[in-house]
């Protein structure tokens, strides 16, 4: 742990050129004492480190003494620092050593690709968040980490989305994906693979048994090839729409459309559109969401749907004694 300490007390001098102890005790948790005695030991080992004495005096390394990541261009230093996802890092409970290692990394770069990774934090900033917050909490992530390390098979409780009822299931687990913010559990079941949703499991025991990782299981291949097969296997509810210009975006911002098509609008606004929803239920609630900036032309179950459900909402507005 300490020569961990003493690494990170040369790569933040490397990274901010002078640092008081207060400075770098704070830093790394640890006391002045502490501090003092680590510089005592770098001194020894012979790393090129004195006190500057007075006000703005601190602690810092003779100019030039810095390692050099000539491995790393310019783009692949900034691909490093906007490649962070916080919210992910938190969740497996790596925040401090990503802290560690992204200072770590700052100052062993080149001074002049250290001031561009610098810059780029300061420029551009990737949230991943959602903005009503609907983040979801996995209470076994650190059990399921530990199971996948160590190749060991687990008992959980899974409940699935609609169904009260809570399975068991013994699982040799094989990787964690994150889509978005939505933690995803890759195992292999009963000689098959399958995928959990992170949140929904309720609970997770470590057994003592271990199992044989597949040594042709390659967790981005499967992935890839299990969501493509998810996406072609969804439902499809194809609408012909008019779409007034003043509902565009509503309509693009819809979570369940997908316009395949939209054609320039005529003298009045109107654009003809080719809209992909999953099902009938979804793409009415969108009409009528758009009110009279949203017309169907096709199919005809869809126009009867909308003119039944707005004749509902009138009619229970109406009178008080409509049955709806």
């Amino acid at each position: 742990m300490r020569a961990d300490r003493l690494l990170s007390i040369v790569m933040l001098l490397q990274a901010h050129g002078r640092l008081t102890a207060n400075d770098l005790a704070e830093r790394l948790e640890v006391s002045e004492r502490t501090i003092y005695r680590d510089m005592d030991a770098l001194s020894v080992a012979g790393v090129p480190i004195y006190a500057e004495r007075g006000k703005h005096g601190g602690w810092e390394l003779i100019d030039g003494y810095e390692s050099d990541l000539t491995g790393l261009n310019l783009e692949e230093v900034r691909a490093v620092f906007l490649s962070n996802s916080q919210k992910l890092i938190d969740d497996l409970g790596l925040h401090q050593a990503n802290v560690s290692a992204m200072a770590k990394l700052l100052a062993a770069l080149p001074q002049a690709n250290r001031f561009s990774a610098e810059r780029m934090q300061q420029r551009i900033h990737i949230d991943t968040s959602a903005w009503r917050g609907n983040d979801e909490p996995v209470t076994c992530l650190n059990t399921l980490q530990t199971a996948i390390w160590h190749n060991q098979r687990i008992r959980i409780e899974y409940q699935s989305p609609n169904q009260p009822t809570i399975k068991e299931r013994v699982i040799e687990p094989l990787g964690l994906v994150a889509k978005g913010q939505i933690w995803y559990l890759v195992a292999h079941v009963d000689g098959d693979k399958r995928t959990y949703r992170a949140s929904r499991i309720i609970s997770a025991e470590l057994l003592s048994e271990v199992f044989e990782r597949p040594l042709d299981f390659d967790l981005v291949n499967y992935w890839d090839e299990s969501t493509s097969d998810f996406v072609a296997n969804l439902p499809e509810y194809h609408a012909e729409l008019l779409i007034h210009e003043n509902a565009t975006m509503l309509v693009q911002a819809w979570k369940w459309a997908h316009i395949d098509q939209l054609d320039e609008p005529d003298c009045k606004g109107w654009q003809h559109a080719d809209v992909r929803f999953e099902v009938l239920e979804e793409a009415a609630a969108c009409v009528l969401g758009a009110g009279s900036y949203v017309r169907v032309l096709a199919p005809d179950a869809l126009r009867q749907r909308v003119i039944q459900q707005a004749q509902n909402v009138a009619c229970m507005y109406q009178t008080d004694d409509c049955s709806v």
